[in-house]
């Protein structure tokens, strides 16, 4: 088989999940040619992560929208709080990008602020934000006839009552970029509950409401309702939900929900959705949500469909030209001015008061911020763990002064939860490697692990995912030497990460395990780490 009848081969399918790792809530979109989806970032700078595509099949990583503080701000931010479920529509011309700040959620409250934002182009440059309301999370856009309204989730805080209030509908007023009216529940969903991620499709006559219920886990499904009138009655797709993983453990791909539709120029139509990989069946997912595609068969009147309303590993790709892009470098030399769009930063920007990529040509100079609790300044620069089985290495310079400066490697899922492998300097004198966990929020050292760096100017680091272990190693000059410890990967996953209290959620598992440079100043020396290069593997 020549190469070029490969790659037609390979764009007759597509193989879930499209976006590997923490890409969970997509909301996907068509401009003409080109698809782009959209996902929620939490507490990890860019903000709403984008990816484009041409045929559906190969998709490539764009970095995020929300790259500043000017249009989010997350010092201080909870974990799996910050940015939930973004929404991207086009409309007159311009992109429309709405997404919402979630401040906490604990005790019965979710205190979200949504924001809008619009750009002539997917790349920018983005308007300042127009604060909406505060009424609930999972905002969207509906463009119709002329008229744009906001849909969302009307969160409930009184004791006793439904937290999800239902899906509500308010007019918005692009020329004065302002609400107008009052809003308006539309539909309660149904006995599933947990009614969320609301987005409407006109087709046919009918608008079309596609919602999320029963929670972003086990229990979680789309839901369709119909009406043809644009506040209602809604009816519900009798047939029951259009895509849910619930009762089947047996599938590869669980948690199936958060559904977004999207029709090719041949008017062939797909769902992006949200589902998890857990290691065992209904076990640990460490990899978080991720984005998967569905064929959807919507006849002309009738109920869109997903074949056996379950999420197939695999399904037909749209007849379209085939766009593969280059692969993304296994390498990252530190040779840009600027953090390749596999990065992520926690809780701040990668702005030059921490990150420098100029002082030292090809090396990633991180300066140290706050102890892994803070929730201000840290300083941890990390990319998407994507398989089970896969590896972070590096080089790094660092000179730390006592105790309080430490600089390394981690697999991190949230600052409850990570394992750590840094250097440092003991108390008499010496450099030194060592290894630090935390278990939902319980620490552990293994001081019998310390290596003595001997004065090694540079140190190779490597952390490794293989299944439910976590392994480090070290290179001091003289090749790889394993840390004799095998540590527990599942610990950064959404299951983990949830926690309750008395019956009430005080933590929340939304995002997924990543792999990271973390450098911490904690007594605010102004020291800072030097990273040669970074290697990421999937194996």
């Amino acid at each position: 088989m020549s190469a070029e009848t490969a790659d037609v081969a390979t764009t007759r399918s597509i193989r879930n999940p499209i976006l590997a790792g923490f890409h969970p809530d997509p909301s996907i979109l068509r401009v003409d040619d080109d698809y782009y989806l959209a996902t929620s970032t939490f507490e990890w700078y860019p903000g709403v992560r984008v990816h484009h595509s041409t045929d559906l099949v190969h998709w490539r990583d764009t970095g995020g929208i929300v790259t500043d503080r000017r249009l989010l701000d997350l010092r201080g931010c909870d974990d799996a709080a910050g940015i939930w479920a973004p929404d991207l529509t086009h409309h007159d011309g311009l992109f429309h990008l709405v997404y919402s700040d979630v401040a906490s959620f604990a005790g019965g409250y979710w205190d979200a602020q949504n924001f809008l934002t619009t750009a002539p182009s997917i790349t920018g440059p983005w308007s300042e934000p127009v604060r909406l309301h505060s009424h609930g999370f999972d905002a969207a856009l509906f463009h119709d006839d002329g008229t744009t309204w906001v849909l969302a989730l009307s969160a409930e805080w009184r004791p006793g009552r439904d937290r999800f209030g239902g899906i509500e509908i308010q007019q918005y007023d692009p020329a004065g970029r302002r609400m107008l009216g009052e809003p308006r529940i539309i539909f309660t969903g149904t006995e599933v509950g947990l009614t969320e991620g609301p987005h409407l499709y006109r087709r046919d006559g009918w608008y079309w409401l596609v919602t999320a219920e029963g929670g972003t886990s086990w229990e979680h499904q789309v839901t369709v309702a119909r009406s043809r009138e644009l506040f209602g009655p809604y009816e519900v797709d009798p047939a029951g939900p259009m895509l849910t993983s619930v009762g089947r453990p047996d599938l590869r791909l669980q948690k199936a929900g958060h559904g977004s539709l999207v029709q090719t120029p041949h008017g062939e139509w797909y769902m992006a959705h949200l589902v998890g990989r857990p290691y065992t069946p209904l076990g640990a997912c460490v990899l978080g949500r991720e984005t998967a595609l569905q064929k959807v068969d919507w006849p002309s009147g009738g109920w869109p469909r997903v074949d056996g309303g379950i999420p197939a590993d695999e399904i037909p790709a749209p007849d379209l030209p085939t766009q593969p892009w280059p692969p993304e470098p296994a390498v990252d030399h530190f040779d840009a001015p600027e953090l390749a769009v596999c990065w992520s930063t926690l809780r701040r920007p990668a702005d030059d008061d921490w990150i420098d990529l100029r002082s030292r040509p090809s090396y990633l100079r991180v300066h140290g911020g706050q102890s892994p609790t803070g929730k201000q300044t840290p300083s941890l620069v990390a990319r998407r763990v994507r398989t089970s089985h896969c590896s972070l290495e590096t080089v790094v310079e660092f000179d730390p002064r006592d105790h309080r400066h430490l600089a390394g490697v981690t697999g991190y899922y949230n600052t409850r939860n990570w394992h750590h492998l840094y250097l440092t300097r003991a108390d008499d004198g010496r450099v030194v490697l060592e290894v630090l966990s935390c278990d939902r929020g319980r620490r552990t050292a293994y001081p019998q692990l310390t290596v003595d760096t001997g004065g090694a100017r540079q140190v190779g680091l490597r952390v490794t995912f293989d299944g439910p272990v976590l392994r480090f190693e070290y290179d001091l000059g003289a090749g790889w030497q394993q840390v004799p410890v095998e540590l527990d990967a599942t610990i950064l996953s959404d299951e983990h990460a949830t926690e309750m209290v008395d019956g009430e959620f005080t933590a929340w598992g939304f995002t997924g395990s990543l792999l990271g440079l973390w450098v911490q100043d904690i007594g605010g020396d102004g020291r800072y780490a030097d990273f040669d290069h970074a290697t990421y593997l999937d194996h």
